[in-house]
């Protein structure tokens, strides 16, 4: 009680910085009177849209919470519900901040014309949106686990109407996961539609329709697109990471308990309560110790007087939140499990938990590292990409799949070989806690994640309100350091996705097997294999149906921006066009189409378990795991690849071919392309997978007990 205790005041500590950060935000000064109208509109609009999707959502929670409830366990559907409030706060949270820090952070570079000065700006704003998702996170889950005495291995649940024999305290913390992952869902579905479909629409009418300027006020999708970038990349972010940063505490903590459980049966007369205990306890330190070090790394970047360096500056905040997370995590690590019994799978003693987390932590840095390398323009792969957008389209999409597929390799090859350490040094635990250690400094991660669109949209303020040349070079700058950052961002939340997905399946197979047993699913079954070939189909009928709902928005978007254009003084710029149109068309489209995405990653697993069992679900598990993650990496590097090849362009970097050159557009084509894959398809194949997992482990008693083919 006294570590919660503790970590609980770390939360509410960063939760005052948060707020004193975002009241600093709001004084600053907005600049002209075009910047702060157009601010206003994309302030409403945002706003607009995310009370519409939580209406939406709203329903879907309370009757999810109502049959937990009812039917799995009395007190679920209360946590399920907290689960479900923490990721719209972070949500709300992170896009209102970012919709006032876009806007001063132009002006800052209006007013400074400093890199130093404006990075510091940006990076405030995001990390307000950084450090929710790891203080919510955190909270919610301690507020958990102090209402209801923490973790048992003896609790016993029920439903009100219906008893279903469970471990409550287990079922409390899935279901908090679980209400994570519902928000994060509908708001990656919804946010990417709207952005994408925006951005799409925006390109193809400035770029290739009609030969305009990045950001040009004149074509309306640009002011939908700014909007998008706030709740598709600040708000469905923020809740996607937050969704797998508290399902891989949960992994560790529901593996604890089948640890113990199967221990005791097996009447290992070494194991106490205290190893329990210890078990137990790690995953919330190591969340505890990782958010603390967030706090003073993020504190520690905005007080000092920046460099005209944003790259040094972002990877400074990111590399001490690391180190202090590692160091910290060493000292908890020894202080818990030192002097107590262990398992046999703890091949090295105390120290294999922390060596776990160690794994989990060098793989985020390296597969970060590596999608730097191939979406980067500083690197050869997306200045190839960009030299043969000369030769036109179909050798910029050519290049940019195989750039995509290559750049799967070495991240996929890291997750196994950290995955396979990690189980061989301390077990099924182990893989938990190093799904963790990827997570465990997220704060610092998503705050610069952030970065990028705050920076974006200051550059579509500077383009768009006619700022001096000298204000846009400063926030081309940064958005340059950005769209690295969000691609860098992406590839962890990939990987992190991965660790993830594999701890909950992990889970998922202790959850179900009985205590005397070795928890074992049998690939070779036909029952297994049946289940891992839907579940690899369905990720790409899950694809197909986010692409088909971006592209038809966009093209009804690009054909609305169209009919505005063509109204008399709207490309003069004598007359304004009809934003709030525009903007409406996209909100309806995203929310429309949002639900039958998100309902999917729920019924598959219920469907699956309810007729052919718990095998067959880990089955459509493994099948959906091992098909997303190549795929989301393949969509996710090559989207960014096709985005920083067109800016290269665009920025010079090819010798006679800058804007409105033939090889630029073609280069527009190959982003309007990569647009989808990395905003839409790839992000949301992360939540699909882990929402999938969570399900199932929610339900994993109720399958084993309850299916009708046997």
């Amino acid at each position: 009680m006294v570590w919660w205790l503790i970590f609980l005041l770390v939360a509410i500590l960063t939760l005052c910085y948060i707020f004193y950060n975002y009241n600093n935000i709001r004084k600053l000064p907005e600049g002209t009177k075009d910047m702060a109208d157009m601010a206003a509109i994309i302030r409403s609009g945002a706003n607009t849209f995310i009370r519409t999707e939580f209406r939406s959502i709203g329903i879907v929670t309370l009757i999810m919470a109502v049959v937990f409830t009812l039917f799995i366990e009395k007190t679920s559907g209360l946590t399920f519900l907290l689960g479900a409030l923490m990721s719209s706060a972070v949500c709300i949270i992170g896009m209102k901040s970012a919709t006032y820090a876009n806007v001063r952070t132009a002006n800052k570079a209006k007013e400074t014309l400093s890199i130093g000065a404006t990075v510091k700006v940006a990076l405030m704003g995001g990390s307000i949106s950084g450090l929710s998702v790891q203080a919510f996170g955190t909270m919610g889950l301690l507020l958990v686990l102090m209402i209801f005495n923490g973790v048992s291995h003896t609790s016993v649940g029920q439903g009100l109407l219906l008893s279903v024999p469970c471990n409550a305290s287990v079922m409390r913390i899935t279901t908090y996961s679980l209400g994570c992952s519902l928000v994060a869902m509908f708001n990656r579905v919804a946010g990417g539609n709207y952005t994408k479909a925006a951005d799409i629409s925006s390109d193809i009418l400035g770029k290739i329709r009609h030969d305009l300027p990045e950001d040009d006020a004149r074509v309306p999708n640009t002011i939908a697109d700014f909007i998008g970038d706030n709740v598709n990349d600040i708000a469905g972010n923020c809740s996607d990471l937050l969704e797998s940063y508290v399902a891989s505490i949960a992994a560790g903590l529901m593996i604890s308990v089948t640890s113990y459980e199967t221990a005791v049966i097996l009447k290992e007369t070494n194991i106490t309560e205290a190893t329990f205990n210890a078990t137990t306890l790690f995953p919330v330190t190591l969340a505890g110790v990782g958010l603390f070090s967030c706090l003073l790394s993020i504190m520690f970047t905005s007080l000092r007087n920046m460099k005209d360096d944003p790259e040094h500056e972002l990877d400074l905040s990111n590399w001490i939140a690391a180190g202090l997370t590692v160091a910290l995590s060493f000292c908890t690590c020894m202080f818990l499990f030192k002097d107590v019994p262990l398992y046999d799978e703890f091949r090295l003693g105390w120290i294999s938990p922390w060596i776990s987390a160690l794994l989990g932590i060098a793989s985020g840095v390296a597969i970060g590292s590596i999608t730097e390398y191939y979406t980067s323009t500083d690197y050869k792969p997306a200045r190839q990409l960009a030299e043969i957008a000369t030769e036109g389209e179909a050798f910029v999409i050519t290049k940019g799949d195989a750039l995509g597929s290559r750049s799967c390799l070495l991240p996929i090859l890291i997750i196994g070989i950290s995955l396979f350490l990690s189980g061989v040094l301390c077990g099924t635990y182990g893989i938990a806690i190093s799904a963790l250690g990827m997570l465990s400094f997220v704060g610092a991660t998503v705050s610069i994640d952030a970065f990028g669109p705050i920076a974006d949209n200051a550059g579509g303020f500077a383009e768009s309100c006619h700022l001096d040349p000298e204000v846009r070079a400063i926030t081309d700058k940064l958005d340059a350091v950005g769209n690295t950052t969000a691609a860098i961002g992406k590839g962890f939340a990939i990987g992190s996705a991965a660790f993830a997905a594999v701890s909950l399946i992990v889970a998922y197979v202790a959850n179900y097997t009985a205590a005397d047993q070795v928890p074992v699913l049998n690939i070779a079954s036909y029952i297994v294999i049946s289940g891992g070939i839907i579940g690899g189909a369905l990720i790409e009928y899950f694809s197909a149906i986010l692409t088909d709902n971006t592209i038809e928005s966009a093209r009804l978007m690009a054909d609305e921006g169209d009919r505005q254009l063509s109204v008399k003084g709207v490309l003069e710029g004598t007359v304004r066009p009809e934003y709030n149109k525009m903007i409406e068309m996209a909100a309806n489209q995203a929310l429309k189409k949002m639900m039958m995405p998100a309902i999917l990653a729920i019924i598959i697993p219920i469907i699956g378990g309810f007729l052919a069992g718990a095998e067959f679900v880990g089955g459509l598990l493994i099948g959906a795991t091992i098909t997303a993650i190549p795929k989301a990496l393949f969509m996710g590097n090559s989207g960014g690849a096709f985005d920083n090849a067109k800016k290269f362009i665009e920025a010079g970097g090819i010798k006679g071919c800058g804007k409105g050159s033939p090889a630029h557009k073609a280069a527009v084509t190959g982003d309007t392309v990569g647009d989808t894959r990395k905003d839409v398809v790839g992000v949301a194949l992360d939540i699909f997978i882990k929402m999938m997992s969570t399900v199932a482990n929610t339900l994993a008693v109720v399958f084993n007990t309850v299916h009708l083919i046997h």
